[in-house]
């Protein structure tokens, strides 16, 4: 799927200044490693521990933030296809959001599993998947002709219809997401043995 260009955007767009792009893959690095330190120098178990009244644990808060990052990348080059929000048949959003649904989709079930360190899962792995995510966002954004070119947002009761998002636009909210998420990394982490990521 090709991108179109913003209103704003020229006819014959221009790529980004390199100092934007570096600007943006370097905040979103430094949010990465906020997030990567509130793991360092634990084990297996304990990136599984739920030391909070939340089910959040660090392990699952690491995939989850490579997720959200890996499918919000393959939405600026793919289009909304990479995020599809179907339901089964069947079921409707009123079922999906009240726990009564007699079936859940593939990708709401994967968004809860990213969450959770699952069995055979361990920190080496999951930081490992994360550097892997880090290295395709840092190629995506280099080979991307405008920040500014949009794709459509994927139907869901959330987006509001005929919605967009600029390349530039996803690049920030994935930057806002891993910092929150290192936030919470850093409360669970304090829980778990009195230590931060400062």
């Amino acid at each position: 799927m090709t991108m179109t260009s913003s209103p704003e955007s020229s006819p014959s767009p221009s790529p980004a200044p390199d100092g934007e792009r570096a600007d943006l893959l370097a905040e979103l690095a430094e949010a990465r490693g906020a997030l990567i330190r509130t793991v360092k120098g634990l084990g297996d178990r304990q990136i599984a521990e739920r030391p909070t009244v939340s089910s959040l644990c660090l392990g699952g808060l690491v995939k989850h933030v490579a997720s959200t990052e890996e499918s919000w990348l393959r939405f600026v080059t793919e289009g909304p296809s990479a995020m599809t929000f179907d339901l089964p048949e069947g079921v409707t959003w009123e079922d999906f959001a009240g726990g009564t649904a007699h079936t859940y989709p593939q990708w709401a079930i994967d968004r809860q599993n990213d969450f959770q360190v699952l069995p055979g899962e361990t920190l080496a792995g999951i930081l490992a998947r994360y550097e892997e995510v880090a290295a395709r966002t840092e190629k995506v954004v280099a080979a991307l002709p405008d920040l500014s070119a949009t794709q459509p947002l994927p139907d869901a009761p959330w987006n509001e219809p005929g919605a967009v998002r600029s390349a530039r636009r996803v690049l920030i909210h994935v930057i806002a997401e891993t910092t929150q998420h290192a936030g919470h990394a850093d409360i669970l982490r304090e829980a778990i043995d009195g230590q931060t990521s400062t």
